[in-house]
């Protein structure tokens, strides 16, 4: 049975109320009809755009859209959709006699940077992935396992990092971890105690990753950005930092490639100083108008690592990722994680490589690079239609663009868009402490919405900007 706590509607965000699929979802929808959260005249997502967001079957959804068709909440004409119904003014009522219900906290549409679609996690095949994995695993892949992660992911990851990043790897220098931040927290505490004080950052970044940094015992001196990437000639500039973080294909948040010059800055700096560059590749294969641009670990093996994540490919509830290391970090590493947590998931590594293995990782990262470039060119166009006067940049690759606003505008347009029911961050959330006041933008997700809520949210972010 369905917990009657989760959420129906990633697109029409309807909280539950009943015990059944099609009970919860009528009365959720007759609530946010009563309450005027859906107008009159608002369309509905198709019963199998909504069943697929909800993971129920198509009849579930169309049967409670006909029993409210009756009742006379929404309409449904055809070639129109289903629709929610007129209706007349409600009367006024004594407020003392109205339970206060609680304030809705939750955006009705959310914008913000750093999930992909969860609508599109590819259930079947993954599922067919896992039986097969389970199917053929050892009775020693359900024991405590090695930290290091199981050999057949680290196979297959080398592989395929190889292939798909250019990044130089074999199973030996393969951590598998629970995504970037765990594989962060982990090299922090073995640079700390291989004595480096300063990991320098990029001026615009998660404060979540300089702060596991910092809870490690390291500072964090920026770098400065600009339309470049990361000015990394002035690494030398930095005596005590041992390391730097850096985001090369795909700049977050600011969204540009680290121009050819700079990554070569960047590894003469590790050579001739001794440091590492710690690389996250967090988007590397969304790419839609240029060729892919290479790991930055192909460049020196030995001197950067690299970390990536089924985060953004697959989903960040599963928890997995990889870090490829110098042959002289992964005795380190590997005894940081076994006296940490000693591993992840085995039966979710197997499926994964499985998955890769099948060939079915490459389909669905193809399916969702068409789907976010569809996004992308959408969002391109309704900003060229109804907000000319903002330009756009960070769109040839990953699942987020950078909305240019004028001068004096960020916090305004934020606050306009909360009102509205909308999410949204600037990118002032992202800049370091350390770092000169920048310009006026916003970071907008547009990966994250379902294919459902995609055309609303678009909607609401093109009313609120100047």
């Amino acid at each position: 049975m369905t917990d009657s706590r989760a959420t129906f509607g990633a697109d029409l965000h309807l909280e539950p109320v009943g015990r059944g699929l099609r009970s919860g979802l009528m009365e959720a929808l007759r609530e946010a009809v009563r309450t005027g959260r859906l107008a009159p005249g608002t369309r509905l997502p198709s019963s199998r755009v909504l069943a697929a967001d909800l993971g129920v079957a198509r009849n579930t959804v169309a049967d409670a859209y006909a029993e409210l068709v009756a009742e006379g909440w929404l309409t449904a004409r055809q070639g129109s959709g289903t629709r929610v119904a007129p209706r007349s003014a409600p009367r006024r009522t004594d407020p003392a006699a109205v339970p206060a219900r609680p304030v809705r906290s939750r955006a009705w549409y959310d914008l913000k940077p750093g999930t992909p679609d969860l609508s599109g996690f590819p259930r079947t095949a993954w599922l067919r992935a896992a039986r097969k994995a389970l199917t053929a695993a050892p009775d020693d892949a359900f024991g405590y396992g090695d930290p290091q992660g199981r050999v057949e992911l680290r196979t297959v990851l080398a592989e395929y990092l190889a292939r798909a990043r250019g990044v130089y790897a074999d199973p030996e220098r393969i951590v598998v971890c629970a995504g970037f931040a765990h594989g962060l927290a982990l090299l922090g505490r073995v640079l700390r105690a291989r004595r480096v004080r300063e990991v320098a950052v990029e001026s615009y970044g998660l404060d979540l990753h300089t702060k596991l940094l910092t809870d490690a015992g390291l500072r964090i001196p920026c770098l400065p950005l600009d339309e470049h990437g990361s000015r990394t000639g002035e690494l030398g500039a930095l005596r005590g930092a041992g390391a730097v973080l850096l985001t090369p294909a795909h700049q977050f948040p600011t969204g540009v490639p680290l121009h050819p010059d700079r990554r070569a800055d960047a590894v003469d700096w590790a050579r001739s100083t001794g440091g590492l560059i710690l690389e996250d590749d967090y988007d590397g294969e969304f790419r839609y108008d240029r060729q892919p641009v290479g790991a930055l670990q192909g460049l020196d093996p030995e001197r950067v690592v690299h970390l990536g994540t089924a985060s953004k490919s697959l989903a960040p509830g599963l928890r997995l990722g990889w870090m490829v290391l110098p042959r002289s970090l992964v005795a380190e590493v590997v005894a940081a994680k076994g006296a940490a947590d000693r591993t992840t998931g085995t039966p979710d590594q197997l499926t994964l490589a499985e998955f890769i293995a099948s060939g079915a990782y490459d389909r669905h990262v193809r399916s969702m690079r068409l789907r976010y470039r569809r996004r992308r060119d959408q969002l391109v166009a309704a900003l060229a239609d109804r907000a000319p006067g903002v330009r756009v940049g960070g769109i040839a690759a990953g699942l987020h663009a950078v909305l240019e606003l004028p001068a004096g505008s960020e916090r305004s347009v934020i606050q306009a868009a909360a009102f509205q029911g909308l999410a949204l961050e600037g990118l002032a959330r992202y800049r370091h402490p350390d770092a000169p006041a920048g310009r006026d933008a916003l970071v907008i997700g547009y990966g994250s919405p379902s294919e459902s809520a995609w055309a609303g949210a678009l909607d609401a972010l093109c009313r609120v900007l100047p």
